[in-house]
């Protein structure tokens, strides 16, 4: 083992930014602000497009499968499909968008949707189309748009200041909800005049439009000085990061449960339509369209609310007003009720998905943003994907109606036994980035490793179990910027000596963490070493592992 040893340089006060400056800039902000950048817009503009696309081709698809049969656990599968391969590929999707140039890997997306919708709309011109080819394709149009979401979300936050995010994310969502109402109404428009094969062309056309949108940005990706992560250590890492955040960990089981239950309005609205009004194409359209308005007129007003009202009553609130407009949705004799019903939860939908989509961003650094956000959509679309084929069976042994209202009420009660029984045990952290721990001016090779590194501590056995606690604190920090292991050994011959030991993959992995200090890790340094009693820092001792030869080792 090779070993160097060095002591802990004093701490640096963090910048700490005028309050009163940063509230005053914060009042004069706009829901329209980010829009004032260039390339926001432009990639808003493009995200509008996309998901404009994706819900074309959602009604398409929809109607192309009751057209072919009526089997309520096809036409969920329909929305299974679309949703699953975020499920099944969020994280790969977040890891590629955190280590790859994520323009082209954006660019490349497109191109993919763009294949897809052209051979969806040729199997339907030819009479090729049959329920399982149309869910096969369905997924792997899916597939496409699984591996979109996370880098969008990943170059957002580079584009706007930090004081924009949340109108740059509110924004996100009102060209969500447009896509909403346009696109229902413009799959509905060509579905009735021209069919369904015209719709994916269109899709096809759109998607290419917005690839060489994204062709002519001029971005240049930062390279790191550290060399890219390798795929698969980029994977563990983001996984390791949720799973010692507990705030995160409580939003991601409050997503699935929102969307597992709340689907099930979507799942087997076709179905419902076939109800009301003509029973037509028509019908499906006016229901996911006012869907969409309510969304977007809720979208104007959330700002506002979300300053009276905390973000747990946002949640639960919302959770229980789109039980309460799936259950009038279910039980509507006509579309007079059935709209109002749709309004109130489109309006439901975006307040409950916001806020816990604001809870996810502020729980992520920006260095692992687009891995953090890729496991929240795969926590919403698996929610969503195993809701659609749970909530279409529920139907196929009941009825349509019976499922929809029990999915209101267990969404209801599951969202307040999540929020009684899972609390978010970590207090809000400052994840601002710091560069107040410095890497070592040690000359090792980068593959170098495993390394293991040491601090020792002096603490008054008084105040053990204070300084064991906020140990504890230490380990999650540790795990979550990416270290293979952690743990605290006792000396047991001298009472209050203890070791706190860290385990690195390699010395540029070890380096690597050095980049993702926080604020909030500054500030936990200087918690533990405030137990500290030693009349110097505590000592850090780096180790780096060394390889033997296959004839000496023993």
């Amino acid at each position: 083992m090779h070993r160097c040893e060095l002591t802990m340089p004093p701490l640096q006060p963090p910048d700490i930014p005028a309050s009163g400056q940063a509230v005053a800039e914060a009042q004069q902000l706009s829901a329209l602000t980010p829009l004032r950048a260039p390339v926001f817009r432009m990639l808003w503009t493009v995200w509008l497009t996309a998901n404009v696309c994706m819900w074309m081709s959602d009604v398409a698809a929809a109607w192309e499968m009751t057209s072919m049969t009526t089997s309520p656990l096809w036409v969920a599968l329909v929305q299974t499909a679309s949703t699953l391969p975020v499920f099944l590929l969020g994280l790969p999707s977040g890891a590629l968008a955190d280590i790859l140039d994520r323009r082209r890997y954006f660019i490349s997306t497109q191109l993919w949707v763009a294949a897809i919708g052209l051979i969806l709309s040729a199997a339907i011109a030819f009479g090729a189309m049959t329920p399982l080819l149309l869910v096969v394709l369905t997924f792997a149009n899916g597939m496409g748009l699984a591996m979109r979401w996370p880098v969008f979300a990943a170059m957002i936050p580079g584009l706007v200041p930090r004081t924009q995010l949340s109108a740059a994310l509110a924004l996100n969502g009102v060209a969500m909800n447009i896509s909403r109402v346009v696109g229902p109404v413009v799959a509905g428009a060509v579905i009735a005049g021209a069919g369904s094969a015209w719709v994916f062309l269109l899709n096809a056309i759109l998607s290419v439009a917005c690839a060489f949108a994204v062709m002519r940005w001029r971005y240049r990706p930062t390279p790191n000085p550290l060399g890219r992560e390798r795929f698969l250590r980029a994977m563990r890492v983001g996984i390791q990061f949720v799973a010692q955040s507990a705030s995160l960990k409580a939003t991601l089981l409050r997503i699935f449960i929102f969307f597992f239950h709340s689907t099930a309005l979507l799942a087997l609205l076709p179905l419902v339509a076939l109800g009301l009004g003509s029973g037509d194409a028509r019908a499906f359209t006016y229901l996911l369209a006012s869907m969409g308005a309510g969304a977007i007129t809720a979208a104007l007003y959330l700002p506002r609310v979300s300053r009276l009202l905390r973000p747990e009553v946002m949640v639960v609130g919302g959770t229980t007003l789109m039980g309460a407009s799936t259950v009038v949705v279910a039980l509507a004799p006509n579309m007079y009720v059935a709209v109002p019903g749709m309004l109130a939860a489109g309006a439901a939908w975006t307040s409950t998905a916001n806020s816990l989509s604001v809870s996810a961003q502020l729980a992520l650094p920006d260095w692992v943003r687009a891995r953090g956000m890729a496991i929240y959509q795969m926590a919403l679309m698996g929610g969503g994907s195993f809701g659609a084929a749970a909530w279409g069976q529920v139907a196929a042994f009941s009825s349509v109606c019976a499922a929809l209202v029990l999915s209101a009420a267990a969404g209801i009660v599951a969202m307040s036994l999540a929020y009684a029984l899972v609390a978010a045990r970590s207090r809000e952290e400052d994840l601002t980035p710091s560069h107040a721990f410095k890497p070592p001016a040690i000359a090792v090779p980068p593959g170098a490793g495993p390394v293991v590194v040491t601090i020792e501590y002096l603490i008054d056995p008084a105040n053990a179990q204070a300084f064991l606690d906020l140990m504890q604190e230490s380990r999650r920090s540790r795990l979550r910027q990416g270290a293979l292991s952690w743990e605290l050994l006792a000396d047991v011959s001298v009472p209050g000596r203890y070791v706190e030991r860290i385990v690195d993959e390699s010395w540029v992995e070890h380096l690597r963490r050095f980049d993702r200090v926080t604020a909030a890790d500054v500030a936990l340094r200087e918690r533990k070493q405030a137990f500290h009693t030693g009349a110097a820092p505590p000592l850090i001792t780096r180790y780096v592992g060394q390889g033997m030869p296959a004839h000496r080792r023993v």
